[in-house]
């Protein structure tokens, strides 16, 4: 079973390589099929539609329609931003909707399959809400740095930044919420 986080990246691989060798338009097409297709996919092996790749279809759909229509790629580079500005958003506004960060909900149930949670173990409320605010504020930061490569670099300079940039930059901040995280979890074997 492929990693979630490469099966998320499946598409902008797709429009990566699209990218190289057909330009941006061709790329923008790839990547909705793309998209199109990893959504049924999706749905057909678990059964229910992933929120975050049915809203990453829509966004691409307008966005990369858009860019097909006016024929300026501008809009499909804006894609990213909206993308990350609404999930920056989400990790924002939990503090203030549910019980808990968004953050401890997504980790909580992923911890707890892999049994990588003791049922013994507490994390600190504070802790979940450092963490949420982190992310939150990491995705606005994304998506700002997106746009900024969008408008001051070529368009070949901002779609290696939406593969090698992005990814990098994930897996970075991925790699510090797993080490803060540690923490907690060697404390309370």
């Amino acid at each position: 079973m492929m990693p979630p986080m490469i099966y998320d990246f499946i598409p902008v691989l797709l429009f990566f390589f699209a990218f190289k060798f057909y330009g941006i338009y061709a790329a923008t097409v790839v990547g909705i099929v793309a998209t199109l297709l990893q959504v049924i996919v999706t749905r057909w092996k678990k059964g229910i539609f992933d929120k975050q790749q049915l809203l990453t279809l829509i966004i691409f759909i307008i966005f990369g329609g858009m860019t097909l229509y006016f024929h300026n790629p501008i809009f499909v580079k804006w894609k990213p931003t909206i993308l990350f500005w609404i999930f920056g958003s989400a990790f924002l506004l939990s503090h203030f909707f549910g019980k808990k960060p968004l953050i401890q909900r997504m980790l909580e149930s992923v911890l707890e399959s892999k049994q990588a949670l003791p049922s013994h173990m507490i994390i600190p409320a504070v802790f979940w809400k450092k963490l949420n605010i982190a992310w939150g504020g990491f995705f606005i930061a994304l998506g700002l740095t997106n746009i900024l490569v969008a408008y001051y670099f070529s368009t070949d300079a901002w779609v290696n930044f939406k593969l090698y940039g992005t990814m990098g930059l994930l897996l970075l901040f991925s790699f510090i919420q797993a080490v803060w995280l540690s923490r907690y979890l060697s404390e309370n074997k």
